[in-house]
Formats: structure tokens, sequence, C-alpha cells
């Protein structure tokens, strides 16, 4: 097997040993269009050749605003392939990102997918001096068209050219630049090499038990590292990967493709859940009692299973008659989720694990491109809640003073693009990065996070919260979309929550309760008993210090647009903070 040490080595595997006709995949006009791995080779070729027919240099910046596509890789790989850096950005920026990040990094042309972006690129048009050239995927009248593009490649083959630069890549060679949104302040551009992406790549290839017939199904965005490094796995491994049209069509999707893998954000496998016991909670008689019974059995699995012979032949009876279904309606070949970005629900882990559909939960950062730890299918290797084992070559230890966890490995960034006092603030001295993550290990081998350091904040009293925990368990409700736990400098803990309007509305509709709209629904005594109720019941299970007094309810839901989420979907605590300012004070101003 072809030595991999940068990233574009993959499509040597293509070249001599893979052969795959439908290894990137996506749906064009509701039929899927399936490219090779020679259509891979030759498009990524064509996209190195492109570029410098339009005049671009090595070391030049090239962005790439699109939902994912296989156009997506042939233009990473084609900018690999001739020493191009790519930007690649969320589809969703602000204009005011997006600007800051295109005169940052100095980018020189654009890929684009679609009109909504064109029109983000003509409304600060003036502003973008550097980019020269835009290039669409989807045809735009006045624009230059990928297909144009690719013409252009074809007909400016330069592969000497190529092959002479492709041999001057060293693994250490800047690959791309992510900018983070982070949760406050401007984007900081991380910069990422060949080695940080192959080594982590190679060193999560142990995750799953990959086979060369399996289907994945890709849906986070291909910009965030997250996916991105997933998908250079998959590439390793010749998976075929299938791109979802929409969030809207997973479901869809999934049942068409019957994928063995796929990636995703816990609040997605959180409504895969909210849809599961919605369902169970329609059926009467009999039925209704399995299902309750299924789901009781499942909060009581265990890992390692030590749970018993009786437990395990209840939970084959339970597997045939409920869990088999619910891994049907996921394409019914699933072998396993991988879940990060966020903390995933150990109740969820716990009831998906027993029903045969293995959530392994992983952590990691844009800086550290992108996994530091992870569970790994099979053996003993997964711990519910936890973020598994650290992968191999990679080193962590949690530091004395305040439990932050410290990282060092070949998968830490090379640093922050024009920026060296954050990065010399992110990484010591001695090349520790400091994650800003709180954590420690379980078994002395299960790093689990406990919070984010800046996050954690302290109440009058003097009393540290840490919000991150308390929130995941309100969120355990179908009825509650989002929340944020608040008290900050008070003397109480309180939460401002976000109700799920979509399963309060299915409530009324079974309750005979007339909708009159998100607002005045909001504050109907049903809803705010459903929630008390529940807060009731979680406050149980916390400290003193930690017990939610009061919440208040709000009537819309908080989004990447809105600017109260990251686009990975992590709470711009600060902003949600300003926008709420009357809630929170109305929590306050009451009487103790």
């Amino acid at each position: 097997m072809t030595e991999i040490t940068r990233a574009f080595d993959i499509l040597e595997l293509y070249k001599t040993g893979y052969t795959k006709e439908d290894l990137l995949c996506a749906k064009k006009n509701k039929q899927w269009k399936k490219y090779s791995g020679n259509d891979f080779i030759n498009y990524s070729d064509w996209v190195s050749y492109g570029l410098f027919a339009l005049g671009l240099k090595e070391n030049d910046k090239i962005a790439i605003i699109s939902n994912n596509t296989p156009e997506w890789n042939f233009c990473d790989f084609g900018c690999q392939q001739a020493n191009i850096v790519s930007v690649p950005i969320f589809p969703t920026i602000s204009n005011h990102d997006l600007q800051f990040i295109l005169n940052h990094s100095e980018v020189k042309a654009v890929f684009i997918s679609d009109k909504s972006i064109y029109a983000k690129l003509v409304a600060i048009e003036k502003e973008i001096p550097w980019v020269k050239y835009v290039i669409s995927y989807d045809p735009i009248e006045g624009l230059m068209s990928f297909a144009e593009f690719i013409e252009i490649g074809k007909k400016h083959a330069i592969p000497d050219k190529i092959e002479s630069i492709k041999a001057s890549v060293t693994p250490d060679t800047l690959l791309t630049i992510l900018y983070t949104s982070g949760t406050t302040g401007t984007p900081k551009g991380v910069m990422i090499s060949h080695k940080n992406l192959v080594s982590n790549f190679k060193a999560c290839q142990f995750l799953a038990p990959f086979e060369l017939n399996w289907r994945a199904l890709s849906f986070l965005p291909l910009n965030h590292v997250y996916e991105r490094m997933i998908s250079m796995l998959y590439l390793y491994k010749c998976v075929s990967i299938y791109y979802a049209e929409g969030i809207e069509t997973i479901g869809d999707n999934l049942k068409e493709i019957k994928p063995q893998i796929f990636v995703s954000v816990p609040r997605l496998i959180e409504r895969v859940y909210e849809k599961i016991t919605a369902t169970g909670e329609k059926l009467t008689g009999f039925k209704g009692k399995i299902f309750d019974w299924s789901i009781d059995l499942a909060l009581r699995y265990t890992l390692p299973n030590t749970n018993g012979l009786w437990y395990n032949i209840q939970r084959n009876i339970a597997d045939k008659l409920v869990y088999s279904k619910w891994r049907e309606a996921l394409g019914g070949k699933l072998v396993c989720i991988v879940s990060g970005g966020a903390a995933l629900n150990p109740k969820l882990e716990r009831v998906f694990l027993c029903a045969g559909i293995t959530c392994l939960q992983g952590y990691g950062l844009t800086e550290t491109a992108v996994v530091i730890s992870v569970n790994y299918y099979g053996g003993d290797n997964i711990r519910i809640g936890t973020v598994g084992p650290v992968i191999e070559g990679t080193e962590v230890k949690i530091a004395e003073e305040d439990h932050e966890i410290l990282v060092k490995g070949p998968n830490v960034m090379l640093g922050y693009y024009k920026n060296p006092e954050a990065t010399a603030e992110a990484i010591d001295k001695e090349g520790w990065f400091h994650t800003g993550d709180v954590g420690d290990f379980v078994e002395g081998r299960f790093l689990k996070i406990t919070d984010r350091k800046k996050e954690i904040f302290k109440t009058s009293g003097g009393k540290y919260i840490a919000p991150l925990m308390i929130e995941n368990k309100i969120k355990e409700s179908r009825f509650v979309e989002q929340s944020m736990v608040v008290g900050e400098n008070e003397k109480f803990a309180s939460a401002i929550i976000v109700p799920s309007f979509v399963n309060f509305k299915e409530y009324c509709k079974e309750h005979e309760i007339p909708w009159t709209g998100n607002e005045e629904m909001s504050q109907h005594e049903a809803l705010k008993k459903i929630i008390n109720d529940h807060i009731k019941q979680i406050n149980t299970s916390l400290a003193p210090y930690e017990q939610l007094k009061r919440v208040e309810l709000l009537t819309k839901e908080w989004s990447v647009d809105g600017g109260e989420l990251t686009p990975k979907l992590s709470l711009k605590r600060k902003v949600i903070r300003e926008k709420n300012a009357q809630a929170i004070h109305k929590i306050y101003a009451q009487e103790d």
C-alpha cells in the first residue's frame, strides 16, 4: 500500500489499488450522480491545472463556500496538489465575518455552490479587493461555471509541473486555514498542515471495522474539520460517501442508502430519539406497555455488559419486538454513529447501545485537526459518558490547578494565521495546547469532559456552576428544544428555555388544546407545568447550589443565522444573554 504522508497521497490508492465506482455521490435532479475513484483523480488534476491557468500560484489562497458535494472534494484535492491553500467557509456565515476572512487570508478565487452564496459576495463586492475569480458549481448567469473551469483545466494540462510541486510538499506544509467562529470575538484562522490531518485519520482508522463495501452518509458541513477529517478517513478506507440532500432529508436518505456509518452532532441524535419516543407515546394497550418496558430496560444497560443472564434474555426479546424497528428506520445496516462537536447525553448513549445502535462519542477541536480521543467499536473500548481513550500518538495531561485538558501531538495545529499572540496564548513553551476544556480520566483510560473552562461561572454565594451538564439534563425532555443556564453573580442558578413547539403542538392536538401561535403558547399553563415538573425532577439529582430556582420560556429558537449559535451549534452565551436580557431580568427581579 502507498505510504500516506500528505493528504493528496490518498489519490495514489485509487491509481494503484482501490477500485470504486460510487466513491463520491450526490443527487442531481433527484437522481444519484456517482463519481468513481478514477473520476476523483481526473477532476482533482483538472482543478490543479485550471487554477494555474487562471494565474494562481503556489501558496495562494482559495475559498470554498458550499454545501457538501463531490465538487467540494475535487477542489480540495486539486488545491492540495498545486500547493494552494484552501480556506473553507460555512455557507451560513454572516457578511461581516465573510468579509473579514476573505481579506485576512487574501483569497484570490472563490468556489461557491449557488445563488444565495453569490448574493453574499455581491453585497460585499467592493470590500473584498483580493478576490479575482468566483466559480459556481450551479450555473449562474455572468459567472464562470465549474464545468467551464474544468474545461480550462483540461486544455491547460501541466502534469509534469504538478508532479514537481507534489514532490516539494512535505508533511509539515500548510494545507488549509480553518477560521473558527468561536463563541466570542473575531474569527481566528487555524493553520492545519498535511501531517495534522493525515496523522489524525490514520490514528482513527480502527474506530470502526471498515470494509470496502461500506457506505457513509455525509451531512455535517465539509468545511468543518470534523466532517473533513472523517471524509479523508472514508477515502483512506475506500468507503463510498453519499451526500444527504439536506438536514430535512436525512431520514429518507438513510433508508435509501442504507449506510454502515455516519457522523453527527448530538442535537441530531437527540431528534432521532425524540421521534422514537413520540411514536412510542402514541401506542396504546399491549404495544404501548412493550415500548415503555423496552425503554426502561435500555436505561439500565451497562458497559461492560454486567447486567446478567436474565437481563440479556429480556434484551433479546425487546430487540425482536422494538429495537430492530429502530435500526430499520436508520437503514437497517448501520454499524455505528460517531458523535462529536458537543457532549452527547449519556442517557441517549445507553439507550442506543442497548438497541444495537453503537454511538461512538469523541472529542477534539479545530486546533487538534480534530480528534483527541474517541470511543472505539468492539472490545472493551467504550465507556458511557466519556469521550473514549486518547488516540495513538497524541498525549493528554490534566492541569493540576484547574483540571484543564492539555494536548501535545502531531495533530496540533501550526498556529493561528497572522496571529502569533493568540498562538503563544494557546500553545505554551513546552508545546502543550491548552484546550479550554475541563476534564479527567475514568478508570485511568477514558477521558471525560466536565465543562468548558470559560463557561463555568460563579454565583454571588461563591459557588461554581458547570452549565453544560445541567443543560444536557434539561434537554432530556422532548418538550425542550434549547436551554441555557444563567446565574453568574446572582444568588441562584436558573435557566432560559426554548420549548420544542413542534412537540408541544402535537401534545395540544392530542389533548384538544387550540393552538394560537408560538408566542402565546409559550406561556400556556400546560407547557409550563410540563417544563416545571421536569426541572423539579432534575433538581433532585443536583447539589443544592446547582438547583434551578426559576425558568423563563422563550418564543424564538436560537440559530446560526440569528447569531446565537456557532456553525457547529454551540451556544454563543454572551449573545444569548444580551438578546434575552429582559427574560433574565424577569427571573431575578422576582422576590425570593
